[in-house]
């Protein structure tokens, strides 16, 4: 049993846990990621790994709740025990040579891109981050994302935090205003990142992208988990998560990232319709 040592809610639709794994915490690098179940009847679900720490032996997920599953795991609070927690697992983010980055998080994906935020600023790399949510109340980490990087620019669709733009127009301001990078790293919502790989396309910028496709056993033996990079078949959980953007088949991912949708919904349904029955008992 791995114990749940802090909880905080960071949005209505998004919590952070940091659990007690020391094992996990003294290997963890950014870019790779954790399988837990909620308990012995619970389903497998990964997380990237929001943040580590190798003193305290602790590992920070970040989750956006979505279905049964992650409904469930919302439900724990401190003190609470995790029944697996499984990891590191994935191809760490690896960074020589770089001296000047952008790093783009979109949603809940700029927890993925704290780390790697956190660990090129760390290298001494000078770091433009730059975040997108759709209004304000969604914003989260902020202050830990400033603390990551040279400059932060958090973005919002409808300007309610008073910089209105998607990450992309940001991104583009930034290039055209002569700012030079030697890699863009962009981690979010499968159009976004798509989007930010177009961006820099033709101006020769290494783009990496993270691809989270649904995943079922972390070790490359189930195939759920296939992208199409350059042409190739991939499988997120051994050969990334981390790809070359520019050679990612987004229009397939894109595909089959909807294919589960509905039983998501439907089973997140059902959940609700116990615990009101619990309720009334």
């Amino acid at each position: 049993m791995f114990k749940i040592i802090r909880k905080e809610i960071l949005n209505p639709s998004v919590s952070l846990i940091e659990v007690d794994a020391p094992y996990i915490a003294r290997k963890a690098e950014p870019g790779q990621f954790i399988i837990l179940r909620v308990d012995e009847h619970g389903e497998r679900i990964p997380f990237t790994i929001a943040d580590y720490d190798r003193e305290k032996g602790t590992v920070t997920i970040i989750f956006q709740i979505v279905g049964q599953s992650t409904e469930r795991l919302n439900e724990l609070n401190a003190g609470d025990s995790l029944q697996d927690f499984v990891g590191p697992l994935g191809k760490a983010s690896h960074f020589e040579g770089v001296k000047t980055a952008a790093v783009i998080g979109g949603g809940l994906g700029t927890a993925i891109a704290y780390p790697q935020a956190k660990k090129l600023h760390a290298m001494g790399v000078e770091v433009d981050m730059i975040n997108g949510f759709r209004n304000k109340d969604m914003i989260i980490i902020e202050d830990l994302c400033a603390d990551a990087c040279t400059n932060l620019y958090t973005m919002t669709d409808d300007g309610s935090n008073g910089n209105k733009g998607f990450v992309t127009a940001k991104l583009e301001e930034l290039i055209s205003a002569g700012r030079k990078y030697d890699i863009v790293i962009a981690i979010g919502p499968l159009v976004m990142m798509r989007a930010v790989c177009e961006l820099t396309r033709p101006y020769g910028i290494k783009t990496i992208v993270s691809m989270n496709p649904i995943m079922i056993d972390g070790t490359g033996m189930c195939g759920g988990c296939r992208v199409t990079v350059g042409g190739e078949t991939k499988f997120a959980c051994v050969d990334g998560p981390d790809f070359d953007g520019h050679l990612v088949d987004f229009d397939q991912a894109i595909r089959r990232s909807k294919m589960f949708a509905k039983g998501e919904r439907r089973s997140r349904e059902a959940h609700h319709c116990r615990l009101e029955g619990m309720d009334r008992a």
